[in-house]
């Protein structure tokens, strides 16, 4: 879940796109770039400047989300297991970060009884179903494009 707007306190942020989610975003570019080419996880550590555990962490759940291709052995790494244009930010979204949400209201620690009512509630469902459209219609080969 994607939580974008709640009680702020001293030195927290809105996050829509989270870290693991940004750096999966920028593997998932810089892979597409290569055009084909198997790339390994050391050229992505060098190019991306990331955490080899945590590269390694985030190229696996991509494997399982079937956005990008395992290749064992000698001459192993990575590629696109789709083309740029059929890899939509919300697929990447929805893998490290669950389904998108921008609201979910809490007051308390529980769920808001009159979150069935609120008209504020509304207000943000269609903000974030745009949101939602918009992430959904990019592509990473829109963002090859520049």
């Amino acid at each position: 879940m994607i939580l974008i707007w709640y009680h702020f306190t001293k030195g927290e942020m809105m996050k829509l796109i989270t870290r693991d989610t940004d750096y999966a975003i920028r593997a998932i570019a810089y892979i597409a770039g290569k055009e084909g080419d198997i790339v390994t996880v050391t050229e992505l550590i060098a190019k991306l400047n990331a955490p080899k555990p945590f590269l390694r962490k985030a190229l696996q759940r991509l494997n399982k989300g079937r956005i990008v291709r395992s290749n064992k052995g000698r001459g192993g790494g990575f590629s696109l297991a789709r083309s740029p244009k059929r890899i939509r930010i919300m697929d990447i979204i929805e893998i490290f970060q669950g389904p998108f949400l921008i609201n979910e209201c809490f007051f308390r620690k529980q769920i808001c009884p009159n979150r069935k009512r609120c008209l504020l509630k509304k207000k943000i469902d269609i903000i974030g179903a745009h949101v939602a459209k918009e992430l959904k219609a990019i592509t990473i080969g829109d963002l090859l494009k520049g």
